[in-house]
């Protein structure tokens, strides 16, 4: 029996995690390795203590029509990586590995592999000290990004506004 490299083996547990998530569009799982070890999980969610969108069966940026990826703020959910980094220590988080996996909710639960973190979680994952992020892009492949490309990229030297 061949076994599995760690890579995979992290991206399958970030995938059991993204089970959790409670968004009807798409659901994350991350988690946060340091030295070999899990050191967090966090899964897409509302604030503990708010109804979830699943529970609700509504989605607010569907109702209006939001595309992918724009107009964050309307969600309810508190997005997998950063929930995965709020549950960790700093000092345990710097030169880390974030392991992301994301299901497409609308598509019956499929895997989908063409996603990335967002503005947002790439300035927590900055700033946390995140070493590198492994996306899950199929069953057996992902994909690698330095954080420091996302430092040397730094969009807000284009005008763009940034992150």
């Amino acid at each position: 029996m061949e076994r599995r490299d760690k890579i995979n083996y992290y991206l399958d547990i970030a995938e059991t995690v993204c089970e959790r998530g409670t968004c009807l569009r798409r659901n994350f799982g991350a988690i946060i390795v340091h030295n070999d070890e899990i050191i967090a999980t966090g899964y897409n969610g509302a604030p503990r203590g708010l109804k979830n969108c699943c529970d609700l069966g509504i989605c607010t940026r569907e109702r209006l029509n939001v595309p992918k990826g724009q107009r964050y703020e309307l969600c309810r959910s508190v997005h997998a990586e950063a929930n995965c980094i709020i549950s960790a220590a700093r000092t345990d988080m710097i030169g880390a590995s974030l392991f992301l996996a994301c299901h497409e909710m609308t598509s019956g639960g499929t895997l989908c592999g063409d996603v990335e973190p967002c503005s947002m979680c790439k300035r927590l994952i900055i700033n946390a000290g995140i070493k590198d992020v492994y996306i899950r892009q199929t069953a057996n492949e992902y994909k690698v990004i330095k954080v420091e490309s996302w430092i040397e990229n730094d969009p807000s030297l284009d005008g763009s506004g940034g992150y």
